[in-house]
């Protein structure tokens, strides 16, 4: 069976475009190496509608069971390879899937410390999304690891909501990022930029407590109460180093890039004819659960808008 449109990519992109598809009466099939992506570590998402609060798994499942409802197929395996001629083939495990169209949805995944622990504690005070958690933290000691854009934007936001908020940066200065944003930052006086710092290690029985920074990376402030040798005191922690795009893919197809990110169109094209791509493996600038959703959707449109035009 050759099937309207493959979905590669089981994130709330990719659940999205589904539900849209089907609902245009569509034959879609959903691969995704994960159902819901990374959706599903969210520790609590509090900035989708309809929800003060809930689980990423909550909403995994919701969105799982929605597409299924519809009449979808979702299979659990890992797109290995795509090919195009006068079709799609999709080749997953030992499976072949031919298309007419593919939207890849394969997000992003965010780059980690690469310490010990850091995998037991996240969502025990190691986060990796200021804008959903920043909330947990008011009148609280955050730190945030990196020193570009996404770092001094989430300082920015942690220090509307914590008392303390210490940007932990690698380098003598902040190169990276928008003078803007730099510009900013100095404006805010509980800001402390620990410039020449590395995490080398992250500290607490049952949740983050305190990291261990390099012999420079200690606060400017020798009487700072927060500081205990090397190592910093922290209710939590965010990690604003980057994010590695899914495009292996895209790479295969030759769809354009930017920065690693595929470029799209308003309607979700790319530059390979019958390819579309949606949520955060573009290069949208906001990479939320529901800025994916928001591309799902018009991609979901825009395949079926596409597949009319070719059938008349």
């Amino acid at each position: 069976m050759t099937y309207d449109l493959i979905i590669i990519g089981a994130g709330p992109a990719g659940m999205t475009a589904a539900i849209y598809a089907a609902r245009y009466k569509l034959k879609v099939l959903v691969i995704g190496k994960i159902p819901g992506g990374y959706m599903g570590e969210a520790h609590e998402v509090c900035n989708f509608p309809t929800y003060e609060k809930a689980t990423g798994m909550e909403l995994v499942q919701k969105m799982v069971n929605q597409v299924k409802n519809l009449g979808v197929e979702i299979k659990t395996e890992e797109v290995l390879d795509v090919k195009k001629g006068k079709e799609f083939i999709v080749s997953a495990g030992k499976n072949e899937y031919s298309a007419k169209k593919i939207l890849i949805a394969t997000g992003s995944k965010r780059r980690s410390l690469g310490v010990e622990r850091e995998k037991e504690l996240t969502g025990k005070g190691l986060h990796y999304c200021a804008t959903c958690d920043a909330g947990f933290y008011k009148d609280k000691i955050v730190g945030v690891a990196g020193g570009g854009d996404a770092a001094l934007t989430a300082a920015l936001l942690l220090s509307k909501f914590a008392k303390k908020v210490y940007l932990i940066y690698r380098r003598d200065k902040f190169i990276n990022a928008e003078p803007t944003w730099v510009d900013e930052v100095k404006k805010v006086k509980n800001i402390e930029p620990l410039f020449n710092s590395e995490i080398t290690e992250l500290i607490g029985k049952d949740k983050l407590e305190r990291v261990r920074l390099t012999p420079k990376g200690v606060p400017s402030v020798e009487e700072d109460v927060n500081t205990e040798g090397n190592e910093v005191v922290v209710d939590g922690l965010f990690v604003e180093i980057g994010s590695i795009p899914g495009s292996v893919i895209a790479e295969k197809l030759g769809v354009k890039m930017k920065d690693n990110y595929i470029m799209v169109s308003k309607n979700q094209e790319t530059n390979a004819g019958g390819v579309f791509a949606a949520g955060d493996v573009t290069d949208n600038p906001l990479k939320q659960i529901v800025t994916a959703c928001g591309e799902g959707a018009i991609a979901g449109y825009s395949v079926y808008k596409e597949l009319m035009r070719e059938k008349k």
